[in-house]
C-alpha cells in the first residue's frame, strides 16, 4: 500500500488537485490520532482515512470547499450522539488543497512579454510562455522553470490547446499582431480563465469591443478583459511595465 507521500507525488505529476486532511488535535475517544492524513481528489475519491463515518463525510464536503476556493481550511467536530457518532471526543483537522498553483499564459515572447516571465520567476506561478513567430525562441535565454511554446499560426486550434482552461488560469495577450491579439482574446472569453489581460490603449479597448460585439456575438464585449493591463505605477520602460504588470497578476492572486 502506498504511504501518503508517494500518493501526493503521483497526484502532482498528473497536476490533479487534491486535498490533504491532516488530524492536528484529538481530545478524548476518537477514531484517530494526531497525524492521521488523508487524501481527496477533487472528484471526492478518498485515499486513507482519518476515522470512517460522518467525520470523513464532512471532511470530503469542505475539501471540496477547499479546493473550489484554494485556500486553507481549519475545522473541528465533536463526536456525539448529534453527530452520530458515539465516541464522545474532539477531532481537529486542517484541509490544505494541493497541486493548484496559478498558471500564466503569455501570448507574446516581445520585449514586455520577456521581462514578465523573468520576473515571476521563483513566484507561485507556473509559466507558459508562447508566440507563433518561427525560431523565435532560438535566441532567448530564459529561466529552466519557463515553458517556451512554439504555436502554429496556419492552425489556430494549436492556441487553444496549449492553454489549460480553469480558475488557476490566466492569459495575457502581449502579441506582435493586432488580429492575433483579437483572435486570442475572443477565444479566451469563451472559455474560464482566473484572469485575462491585453496590452494596448483605451482606444485599443474600445475597437476591440466593438469587434467582439458585432463580429464575434459576444454581448460582454470587453467587460471582462484588462486594458490597459498592469498598476498604475509609473514608468514605460519594458522593465517598468513589466513589474506594473507582475503586481497586478500578484494582486489578483493573493486576494483569493
Amino acid at each position: 500500500m502506498k504511504n501518503w507521500i508517494e500518493q501526493l507525488s503521483e497526484f502532482k505529476k498528473k497536476q490533479q488537485p487534491v486535498a490533504l486532511v491532516t488530524v492536528t488535535k484529538c481530545l478524548g475517544s476518537t477514531p484517530c490520532v494526531v497525524g492521521s492524513r488523508m487524501i481527496i481528489t477533487n472528484d471526492k475519491q478518498l485515499h486513507g482515512t482519518i476515522g470512517g463515518g460522518k467525520l470523513e463525510y464532512k471532511a470530503t464536503d469542505e475539501a471540496m470547499t477547499a479546493l473550489h476556493e484554494n485556500r486553507i481550511i481549519e475545522s473541528s467536530y465533536t463526536l456525539g450522539p448529534e453527530f452520530e457518532q458515539c465516541c464522545g471526543g474532539k477531532v481537529e483537522f486542517m484541509i490544505e488543497p494541493m497541486n493548484q498553483s496559478p498558471e500564466l499564459f503569455l501570448f507574446g515572447a516581445g520585449h514586455i512579454g520577456v521581462e514578465i516571465v523573468k520576473i515571476l520567476v521563483d513566484t507561485p506561478f507556473k509559466v507558459h510562455l508562447i508566440d507563433s513567430r518561427e525560431d523565435w525562441f532560438k535566441d532567448v535565454t530564459l529561466d529552466d522553470s519557463i515553458d517556451c511554446c512554439q504555436v502554429n499560426i496556419d492552425d489556430f486550434k494549436s492556441f487553444r490547446d496549449v492553454v489549460k482552461w480553469g480558475k488557476n488560469c490566466y492569459v495575457l495577450v502581449l502579441t506582435h499582431d493586432h488580429s492575433i491579439d483579437f483572435d486570442v482574446v475572443a477565444m479566451a472569453l469563451q472559455n474560464e480563465t482566473k484572469y485575462l489581460g491585453l496590452i494596448g490603449s483605451k482606444t485599443k479597448r474600445v475597437r476591440f469591443n466593438n469587434m467582439l460585439i458585432r463580429e464575434m456575438n459576444l454581448e460582454e464585449g470587453m467587460s471582462n478583459v484588462v486594458c490597459p493591463i498592469g498598476l498604475q505605477i509609473g514608468g514605460d520602460t519594458p522593465k517598468e511595465i513589466a513589474i506594473s504588470v507582475v503586481a497586478q497578476l500578484l494582486e489578483v492572486h493573493y486576494k483569493e
